[in-house]
């Protein structure tokens, strides 16, 4: 994966949402900002783009999307599950068409809950809520960075083709 495949994946959905009259909010980890990057960098991104987080910590996740323990116990970090209650919680914070979560471990090590560097979880929750498992099989933090927006962007840019197929 590329910056340039980020970037034209985003472009796509920026165009498809402006035309549908659709917004977006973001809240994403591992992918450290970049899907919300990729997001903003479409001229006219205010039109659909609402906000984001990078909810990095258990802190965060508290701060920036007012999840209470409660309200996570029993869910994992990087796994589908949690990733959806991200997208969720993202999308109705911001009463938006749709929300992005993304959740897991760029590298070079793996996360506290024993999942490997490269293992990365994306959802989308909107009109449908799904969620996607990625292996990069990689350490390489910073394309592990990229492969995660990628893949976030590319499973909306799906749920958006199939609504309108």
């Amino acid at each position: 994966m590329t910056m340039e495949t980020l970037f034209a994946t985003a472009a796509r959905i920026g165009e498809r949402l402006k035309a549908r009259g659709e917004t977006i909010a973001v809240a994403e980890s591992a992918a450290g900002g970049l899907i919300s990057a990729a997001l903003l960098s479409v001229p006219g991104a205010s039109a659909y783009y609402l906000g984001g987080a990078v909810v990095y910590t258990p802190r965060a996740r508290h701060r920036l999307l007012g999840l209470q323990r409660e309200d996570v116990r029993g869910f994992m970090s990087a796994t589908e599950p949690f990733a959806l209650l991200m997208a969720e919680t993202i999308r109705k914070q911001h009463s938006v068409t749709w929300g992005i979560g993304e959740t897991g471990a760029a590298g070079p090590n793996g996360n506290p809950y024993g999942h490997a560097a490269g293992h990365d979880v994306v959802a989308v929750s909107g009109p449908v809520q799904v969620a996607r498992t990625i292996a990069t099989g990689s350490s390489d933090r910073q394309a592990n960075m990229v492969a995660f927006a990628v893949a976030a962007l590319e499973l909306l840019d799906e749920q958006l083709r199939r609504d309108t197929d």
